[in-house]
């Protein structure tokens, strides 16, 4: 097996209820989320549907099997603190459970097999930027931004249960499809590539979210 990178934090997180700035001089509103995740030393079992310790609060639009796990470049941290001035952002500050050094959306790719201590993770797609990484930081474009960026992260499912911990190295067990990055998917779910028949290819793949698969679609036709 092939080192590909290094855990290097974990985070869980549990619904917690937290207010949110007032609008337009409006009223202010709560927000109950797990999204506030900051990292820990200890070890973690990682579970077929969930790490142990993370609970969602959006069940509605998370916790599937495809999405068990969230992955985030540590890369990316420096440019976030540069670009918006905020030096308080750091692991976690994304939402993600893993933040992984030494891998990033241009060079995960869908259905990577990664083992990572003694669980076996597999790569599932981008995450689409939502609202809550605006709302958590306190800057309304944040999400757009992440989506032109593409500084996403990604969702995992879990193959094999086991301990994770912090420092541990991530192996590429298997690449099955090697020239569809993460990135690459982005590039076609947020419409900035057009090539209908490499769209047709991604949405063929099988390991892709139907979801994702649509998305592709959709957007490379013009649709959306």
């Amino acid at each position: 097996m092939k080192p590909m990178a290094i855990l290097q934090t974990i985070q869980v997180g549990t619904p917690q209820r937290y207010v949110l700035p007032a609008a337009d001089g409006g009223r202010k509103r709560s927000w109950a989320t797990s999204f506030f995740r900051t990292p820990s030393p200890e070890r973690c079992w990682l579970a077929t549907t969930h790490l142990v310790g993370n609970v969602q609060a959006d069940t509605k639009n998370h916790g599937t099997p495809n999405q068990a796990l969230l992955l985030y470049a540590a890369v990316h941290y420096p440019a976030w603190r540069q670009a918006l001035d905020r030096p308080e952002i750091g692991p976690g500050g994304f939402g993600e459970n893993f933040t992984v050094a030494g891998l990033d959306e241009a060079t995960a790719c869908v259905g990577d097999v990664y083992a990572v201590g003694e669980a076996h993770i597999q790569v599932t797609g981008p995450r689409y930027p939502c609202i809550k990484i605006s709302r958590r930081w306190g800057i309304p474009t944040l999400t757009a931004r992440v989506a032109e960026t593409g500084r996403t992260g990604w969702y995992c499912r879990v193959l094999q249960e086991g301990w994770v911990e912090p420092g541990v190295p991530i192996l590429l067990v298997d690449r099955p499809y090697p020239t569809i990055t993460v990135a690459r998917v982005n590039d076609f779910g947020h419409g900035r590539n057009r090539d209908v028949e490499a769209a047709r290819e991604l949405a063929a793949c099988p390991l892709l979210p139907e979801a994702w698969q649509r998305l592709v679609v959709s957007r490379t036709m013009g649709r959306e």
